[in-house]
């Protein structure tokens, strides 16, 4: 009776949409609502020019979200993304927080974990091309 209700193309669907839409929810106000403050906060960072990295980093997550949720080019974007959480999880939380303390590091692991399964798994039956 269960294996009427596993779908694993339909799986890998859902992960790559709600991955790509997270992403660029995360994207979207970095570029576009507060693009001066990010700015800043990566200058703070270490990650200089603020300007040149809050550009990458909202690009990447508005554009590659995109292109993920459309299913082109998921193992290229995927790689993006995992980079993306590595630098998130080693700048600002590594070494500051814990795994599941406030502000922890537990859902960067998730996003990179879903990154690398995608681009490990590729884009998937339903793509556009």
């Amino acid at each position: 009776m269960l294996e009427y209700l596993l779908n694993p193309p339909l799986a890998h669907f859902i992960l790559r949409v709600v991955l790509g839409v997270l992403m660029v929810a995360h994207g979207y106000p970095k570029l576009f609502k507060n693009f001066s403050g990010v700015s800043g906060w990566f200058d703070s960072l270490g990650l200089r020019p603020g300007k040149f990295w809050a550009l990458v980093a909202g690009s990447v997550e508005l554009f590659g979200g995109i292109l993920m949720v459309l299913g082109v080019w998921v193992e290229i974007v995927g790689l993006l993304f995992a980079a993306l959480m590595l630098v998130a999880m080693w700048k600002v939380k590594w070494g500051k927080v814990g795994l599941t303390a406030p502000g922890g590091w537990e859902l960067d692991l998730m996003y990179l974990t879903a990154a690398v399964s995608l681009v490990l798994m590729g884009g998937g039956m339903y793509t556009l091309f």
